[in-house]
């Protein structure tokens, strides 16, 4: 009988970030486990994000205010990194009201008692002109993932809402690594090391084991038997669809929203190249060979693209 590992452990926290470790594991189980959990970690949280916002005056996000110094798609921008909690309902809205000269953060939101929002230091906006008066209304909902702005609330957004790209997910980061470990006699089994990064949503722990909660809930209903008859050949056929448009979502992620440092962005708009379609379309050779490229540009877009489920291909 395989034997079983010792209960997870903390062995370093700090701030929003944690290691978790799993000590014991029958050969071969640190990487089953730890590809499970990060998959999970990464696609099957739920979180909250803003997914449409209303600007007093402005009719559209290619429009300007006047007063303020950036424009609207730059506050759109800084508005997609507010990270809110929400404790009652599916939905709330959030409105902030600023008059006079002064840098508009997170702060100046005023949220319900049912929503919290977590970086109230995020800059958003600065108001240059003491009679300008900078109204906002933000619409945050719950959901998981990501999901582009063109596919939220299609032709019913109310007149003056611009939608925005929603990324629900409460996780920024996931890594994990497996090495042996003594247990007896053998020196092949493994120590899975797991490290969690959030939002500030939820904390690592809570995302540790909401993860492991959901993969415990699907292994109950295969155990118990209670998956349900065979599906259907054209069912399988949709949820192949339902994975190719999920991979095409990801696809027109924009770079900026990659949180990638200046250089790296920079790297890519100079070479044309604005969403994570056009980096994934070129190899990873003719991406070293752009203009601006470096070894460490190109390891973090590695990973940034790997988060998403998707990869560069190795050659043209």
């Amino acid at each position: 009988m395989i034997s079983l590992p010792l209960p997870p452990k903390v062995i370093q926290k700090k701030k929003n970030q944690a290691v978790f470790e799993v000590e014991g594991l029958y050969p071969g189980y640190g990487v089953t486990i730890g590809n499970a959990l990060r998959r999970v970690l990464l696609s099957s949280l739920q979180g909250a994000a803003v997914t449409e916002v209303k600007i007093k005056g402005v009719p559209h996000e290619f429009s300007t205010t006047s007063g303020v110094l950036e424009d609207t798609i730059m506050i759109l921008l800084n508005i997609k990194n507010l990270r809110f909690k929400i404790f009652e309902g599916e939905s709330q809205k959030i409105e902030l009201k600023v008059k006079g000269e002064s840098e508009v953060t997170g702060a100046d939101f005023k949220c319900p008692s049912q929503a919290k929002l977590v970086n109230p230091e995020l800059h958003i906006a600065t108001i240059t002109d003491k009679k300008t008066e900078l109204e906002i209304e933000l619409l945050v909902e719950k959901g998981i993932g990501y999901i582009p702005k063109d596919q939220i609330k299609k032709g019913k957004a109310e007149i003056g809402a611009m939608a925005v790209d929603a990324i629900f997910t409460p996780i920024r980061n996931v890594n994990f690594q497996v090495e042996n470990m003594r247990v007896g006699d053998r020196t092949d089994f493994d120590k899975l090391s797991l490290e969690i990064e959030t939002d500030g949503t939820i904390t690592p722990e809570e995302a540790f084991f909401q993860a492991c909660e959901i993969l415990i809930k699907h292994f109950n209903i295969i155990f118990e038997g209670k998956a349900g008859p065979a599906p259907a050949k054209g069912s399988l056929e949709a949820k192949d669809e339902k994975k190719d448009e999920e991979e095409q979502d990801a696809t027109k992620i924009l770079v900026e929203d990659l949180k990638l440092t200046g250089r790296t962005l920079n790297a890519l708009l100079n070479n044309g190249i604005k969403t994570v379609g056009g980096v994934i379309r070129k190899s990873e050779k003719s991406l070293s060979e752009l203009e601006g490229m470096g070894d460490k540009a190109m390891s973090e877009i590695k990973r940034k693209i790997k988060k998403l489920g998707l990869e560069i291909k190795g050659e043209e």
